[in-house]
């Protein structure tokens, strides 16, 4: 066993399928010293004033008499998380309650329920786990609860899940919707001690060794969720977390489509310069619900033939993210023109962020296989030079 690989902050030894550099534990504790929060779901940057308003853990309460709620950890386009604990199993779990003015849209209900018990289907170690689904409502009956759900408290309301914040009225005052007088459609689902790869890109802290073993596991997780049927539709460093061992956790499958499935095409304007995008993209709706700069050229058009290939070029651009701490807009160079790394990782980068769906590949397990050949290509290589004396 070669004994050579140690984490230099510790000392502690390497797994052979680790993250060269550090361990991954202080790889996570370097993220989390950055930012206080452990994450469920991936924290966002807060939504412009006048758009959402988180509600406080204590006006969130009331609606969720089955759990804790102990701090909200993120908000943006798609709702706020907030940590919670499930009383009665004594379980860490994070509650989504999705943006309120989703459900002005009559075919909300709907699409919500079929893509909710989809994803609550998805059972992979590298996917964060969806346990419950429904809304809080005024109304005596709440919607249908997810296996293993908590009962509904006597007002009808449902029991916990993920969350997004209230919508505001005029002047920014927060409506009702807080108070329990209108839907908020939530999700619960497993919370992922830990950090997401947005922090650790941040910090500058990434080698590309360490992109060369987070890669995988995305694959792995979206090639499981392919063979599903799930396509995620928003692959971005907000939704990969990595956990305190340095397993990655996918989150957000399939919110995308489920707040809004036919997205309008963005005008130029709103594409910005040589192909760049604005830090925003619309529904059908107009609402605010992300970055487009992780999404296929034929989720930009607002097309309606988005299948699991653009889930491999938004891979694609996490991947050179990951590689070069930059993203590739315009005429953008191959990664190897900008870091030390082998020459086959620009074929593997460029082919995943192929224009035309047709010329990438067309199973996310081939980038897997691509990656791993030159990961092993890599290892070789540096145990084939001589350690400095």
């Amino acid at each position: 066993m070669n004994t050579s690989a140690t984490c230099p902050k510790c000392g502690a030894g390497l797994p052979a399928d680790a993250p060269a550099g550090l361990c991954p534990q202080c790889l996570l504790a370097a993220g989390l010293a950055e930012s206080s929060q452990a994450a469920g779901v991936p924290t966002t940057d807060q939504p412009p004033a006048g758009r959402f308003v988180p509600p406080t853990p204590a006006e969130l309460a009331p609606l969720f008499p089955q759990l804790e709620i102990l701090e909200l950890i993120g908000s943006g386009g798609m709702g706020a998380v907030y940590k919670a604990r499930q009383v009665h199993l004594d379980r860490l779990v994070a509650l989504k309650i999705l943006p309120p003015q989703l459900a002005q849209d009559p075919a909300f209900e709907e699409r919500f329920l079929r893509e909710a018990r989809v994803l609550a289907r998805l059972n992979h170690p590298h996917i964060v786990a969806v346990y419950d689904f429904g809304h809080t409502s005024p109304q005596p009956s709440p919607l249908p609860q997810g296996e293993g759900a908590c009962p509904p408290s006597p007002s009808g309301r449902g029991a916990g899940g993920e969350g997004a914040p209230p919508p505001e009225g005029e002047g920014g005052e927060r409506t009702e919707t807080s108070q329990g007088n209108s839907r908020l459609y939530y999700f619960l689902m497993e919370y992922v001690d830990g950090t997401t790869l947005r922090h650790l890109l941040r910090q500058g802290k990434l080698q590309p060794e360490q992109a060369l073993a987070i890669v995988p596991q995305i694959c792995e997780a979206l090639q499981y969720a392919h063979d599903q049927g799930v396509v995620h539709r928003d692959i971005k460093p907000e939704n990969i977390l990595l956990d305190r061992q340095g397993r990655v956790k996918i989150a957000d499958f399939g919110l995308a489509k489920i707040a809004g499935p036919s997205p309008r095409p963005l005008s130029q304007g709103e594409r910005g310069a040589e192909g760049g995008v604005r830090e925003f993209t619309l529904t059908a709706t107009g609402q605010v619900m992300g970055t487009p700069h992780y999404m296929a050229p034929e989720q930009l058009r607002g097309t309606h033939d988005v299948d699991h290939r653009a889930d491999i070029y938004s891979l694609g651009v996490v991947f050179y993210e990951m590689l070069t701490g930059e993203l590739p807009i315009g005429k953008f160079a191959p990664p190897s023109h900008k870091v030390q790394v082998d020459v086959r990782l620009d074929e593997v980068v460029l082919r995943a962020l192929e224009n035309e769906p047709e010329r990438r590949y067309q199973r996310v397990s081939e980038v897997k296989t691509e990656v791993e050949t030159a990961k092993d290509h890599h290892r070789r290589i540096l145990y084939a030079i001589p350690a400095c004396q």
